[in-house]
């Protein structure tokens, strides 16, 4: 019975209700030690009614074994693995050694997760409870929270258990409830029920130290009643805080040490390995001189249980006990027999863990097990086992060199697995221990990486460029990758200076003529050129490697070099032809980091393109993803990319708030976000008629470090300030440079907007005509609408009323289709001007404007064919999930059947 969380309880069953209502939900439940999270979890279970019930907990000294708790959850479940999409059903048989030659990724293993709880799901309303969550290894732990984030529309309830640790277990986007300290009437209720007749001042003083805590209550309680009962002397009362954990924890520990030498030794084998059965418990204990005999007095105790043939500990810190209160000459002999006893293959990775602490001193043999359990753990996807490996084999190596690298291995490994304060620990431990320019190259460009979110992209620059000097000569393939780090952060940060030094560099490298790699450099070497303001002779190894990003199978470091290069060259078309190859293969292999960066360049190119709601899509997906990383200079860039969006739409509150939250996180430090967010609020100023205060804001774009890359195509902003500001003249210089832009980068998008600039410096009506001609035939909704409406306003000044109206009516018409109310407004004011009371053609509405983005992804995966259950896989979601979208859509969009999306035209 729970005593005292009458809220927390209710809040629980509230959660729990959801399911058989078809609904998702998942709560995390914080508190320390002691303080009830099982209980209520135990009361979860019990309230579950129809429900079922998959039971898992975490075990810190099980933390290194890639995927075992996640295993153990759904290992009565396998046999469903071939209800799963082909890549996930391989990625969880690989991720539980089931397939000796799979390899795979953490998020692959998540999504498969997802689908199986789903399938579960179907047949009976679901709740997954997780205890101890925050000794879960990482792989397990990522796998559930990915899960736990994307049900939607599926029975599942997911509750997991956080204690507090020194180490924190972050858990972004799922609902938390903190559980306090009991009240003190609850407190000495408990008390009172479990331990009757203490006397008035040990009552007293259980409840001050217990300070809440039921744990804490139970067993001091018990402790004191003990001592008082059988007249022993109480030990002296603490001096000084101490932590109730730490009371609780000497509370069991005097427990065990009271128990017979041969029932502790046991205790310490069924503590030392959580998986091994009963039958491996005993055989090790029997090699330490213990027998099953010896369980009696913990079991008297109430220390231990027996639960399906296994040995279970009361609580966690029992465990702990347990292991601590042995010397460290038993903990050895224990690991030494566990290590023998654990021969078969699919116990390898336990008896090498349990090798490495038997072991004391460096010793080859042991480091090489480790090293075999790393890779294992590395083609399974479980990046954080997979450090630990790599760290203790490095520890217990004989030979300097390899333990360099294999420490190096390990920051590499923490990196992958989102720790990057652990990373960069281990690498500046390697850069110490070798001198071998390879491995330091390698780690040196790792802690680039690392400072690009901690510090700055131009800090992650210098870095890669100290890495890629180290390996220039010797390794040209693998210095490319360390430049064109190089290359796009300084691209990022605007420090021209170090893109001309990548550039440099690249030129230096010995690959092969006509290869990818040397096509990738190339383009990089021109990047240096155009961002200088030197377009002379950028276009063409811009262009070559446009095409190249466009092949299949195309690597994806050279994909991102070929979307930048496309947006550099004013080809929206062909940049989001690229990153849409790119994020359908990222998809298929899981590779969810590389989403973020691909959904970045194709929200550009569909926003410079006027698919304004394909940006919008492409933005929510990534800034979800790159907050769920941990990748805080991604989130504000994307978000700076929303600032532009928000303006077109005239959302003044939305633009300008989001603007001042992301500007200090951008400016000094990336010049393209800082570019985006000032463009922004220029083209909001823009529309609104204030041109002093857009040409502000458009100058800062067009003069500062960005001003050359893409950011580029906000001259001609630039230019409608200045000439319908009347001063033409401030903007010349700005106007000579995008002349000379346009004219070497060849893109008939790019000449539609100089020939849009000259019409309006020059007041020519060619050039109006030339840049409408070049709209229609290549494309760009928002630029088209933008000229038809200054062509209109100058129609209409020289009194050619029937001329303007067409051209006014065509402006508004796409505005509206577009959803960029803010020019709408313009038009219709030109409009009104004219005498007209313009009415809109229903046909010009979009008709995906009303669905969310991610109906907006379904609904186009569905046009074009795909199951539900195919899009879950590309998304990341429960069929389940993907069918709730597409019912929320249907009404929306006036369609009934699914057959009837592909006749709306919606790819």
């Amino acid at each position: 019975m729970l005593v005292g969380r009458d809220g927390e309880r209710d809040h629980v069953e509230r959660v729990l209700g959801l399911a058989p209502a078809g609904r998702s939900a998942a709560l995390v439940v914080r508190g320390e030690a002691g303080i009830g999270k099982s209980a209520l979890l135990d009361h979860a279970v019990a309230a579950a009614d129809g429900m079922r019930v998959l039971r898992g907990v975490g075990i810190e000294s099980e933390a290194e074994l890639a995927f075992g708790a996640l295993h153990l959850l759904l290992y009565p479940y396998l046999d469903r693995l071939d209800l799963l999409p082909g890549p996930q059903a391989d990625a969880l048989r690989g991720a539980f050694g089931l397939s000796g030659d799979t390899t795979t990724t953490p998020f692959l293993i998540g999504a498969a997760t997802l689908t199986l709880l789903a399938e579960l799901a179907s047949e009976q309303p679901l709740l997954c409870v997780v205890d101890d969550a925050q000794w879960l290894d990482r792989g397990s732990s990522d796998a559930l929270l990915f899960a736990a984030r994307r049900f939607q529309a599926d029975p599942v309830v997911m509750l997991f258990a956080v204690r507090d640790t020194a180490v924190p277990f972050p858990t972004p986007g799922i609902e938390e409830l903190r559980l306090q300290d009991l009240s003190p009437e609850a407190a000495a209720g408990l008390l009172d029920e479990r331990s009757p007749g203490l006397t008035a001042p040990m009552r007293a003083r259980v409840l001050e130290e217990a300070g809440g805590n039921p744990l804490a209550l139970l067993e001091l309680g018990a402790a004191r009643l003990a001592a008082q009962r059988e007249g022993r002397a109480e030990p002296a009362h603490q001096v000084g805080p101490l932590p109730v954990t730490r009371r609780v924890q000497d509370a069991f520990r005097a427990q065990v040490v009271g128990l017979p030498p041969a029932c502790q030794s046991i205790l310490l084998v069924a503590a030392a390995d959580r998986f091994a059965g009963m039958e491996t418990v005993l055989r090790v204990a029997r090699a330490v001189g213990a027998d099953v005999s010896d369980l009696d007095a913990a079991e008297r105790a109430g220390l231990i249980g027996v639960a399906d043939g296994e040995l279970v500990f009361r609580h966690p810190l029992v465990r702990a006990a347990a292991y601590q209160c042995a010397t460290h000459h038993q903990r050895i002999a224990v690991h030494r027999a566990f290590a023998e006893a654990l021969t078969t293959p699919e116990v390898l990775d336990r008896r090498a863990w349990h090798l490495a602490a038997a072991t004391t001193e460096p010793d080859e043999a042991v480091a090489a097990e480790l090293e075999r359990t790393a890779l294992r753990a590395e083609r399974r996807g479980g990046a954080m086992a997979v450090s630990a490996a790599y760290d203790r084999a490095g520890r217990l190596s004989v030979d300097p060199e390899l333990k360099a690298r294999r420490i190096a291995k390990a920051a590499l490994a923490a990196y992958d697995a989102g720790k990057p304060d652990r990373a960069a620990r281990l690498a500046v431990e390697v850069t110490s221990l070798t001198g071998d320019p390879a491995v330091v190259a390698d780690v040196t460009l790792l802690r680039g990486q690392i400072e690009y979110e901690r510090k700055s992209p131009e800090a992650d620059a210098a870095l890669a460029c100290e890495a890629a000097r180290l390996v220039l000569d010797s390794d040209p393939e693998r210095a490319l990758v360390m430049l064109t780090e190089m290359a796009c952060a300084s691209r990022d940060a605007g420090a021209l200076r170090l893109v001309a030094e990548s550039g440099r560099l690249m030129a230096r490298l010995r690959l092969e003529p006509g290869s990818r790699a040397r096509a990738s450099a190339d383009a990089q070497i021109s990047w240096g050129d155009l961002l200088s303001g030197r377009p002379e002779g950028a276009a063409g190894p811009l262009r070559a490697m446009v095409e190249i990003g466009r092949l299949p199978g195309e690597d994806t470091m050279h994909r991102v070099v070929a979307g930048f290069s496309g947006l550099m060259l004013a080809d929206d078309r062909a940049t989001a032809a690229v990153m849409e190859a790119m994020l359908a293969e990222v998809r298929a292999s899981g590779a969810l980091t590389w989403i973020p960066y691909a959904q970045e360049v194709l929200a550009f190119a569909e926003m410079l393109r006027g698919d304004f709601l394909g940006a919008q899509t492409a933005l929510a997906e990534a800034v979800a993803l790159s907050r769920e990383f941990g990748m805080d200079t991604e989130v504000a860039l994307l978000r700076a990319t929303s600032v532009w969006l928000a303006a077109v739409r005239g959302d003044e509150e939305h633009c300008r708030s989001v603007a001042a939250e992301v500007l200090p996180l951008l400016d000094g430090r990336h010049a393209v976000g800082s570019a985006l967010v000032f463009w922004g609020l220029g083209l909001l100023d823009l529309a609104a008629g204030r041109y002093g205060a857009a040409f502000d804001a458009l100058h800062t774009v067009c003069t500062g470090p960005a001003r050359y890359d893409f950011p580029i195509r906000a001259v001609p902003d630039l230019v409608e300030a200045c000439v319908r500001d009347g001063d033409p003249d401030r903007v010349t210089e700005q106007l000579a440079a995008f002349e000379r832009w346009a004219a070497h980068v060849g893109s008939p998008v790019a000449t539609a907007l100089l020939r849009r600039c000259q019409a309006m410096v020059e007041d020519s009506e060619e050039h109006y005509r030339a840049a409408l001609d070049l709209h229609a035939v290549h494309g760009g909704r928002f630029d088209e609408a933008r000229t038809r409406l200054l062509h209109g306003e100058w129609l209409r000044r020289r009194r050619r009323r029937g001329e303007a109206r067409t051209e006014l009516t065509a402006a508004l018409a796409g505005f509206t289709r577009l959803g960029a109310p803010a020019w709408e407004a313009r038009a219709r004011t030109e409009l009104t001007a004219l005498g007209e009371r313009p009415a809109l053609d229903p046909v010009a509405d979009d008709v995906l404007k009303n669905l969310t983005p991610q109906e907006v992804q379904v609904v186009r995966l569905a046009a074009a064919g795909l199951s539900n259950k195919e899009i879950g896989a590309q998304l990341f979601l429960s069929p389940r999930t993907i069918g709730h979208h597409l019912y929320r859509a249907y009404p929306k969009l006036g369609v009934t059947r699914r057959i009837e999306l592909a006749q709306l035209g919606l790819g």
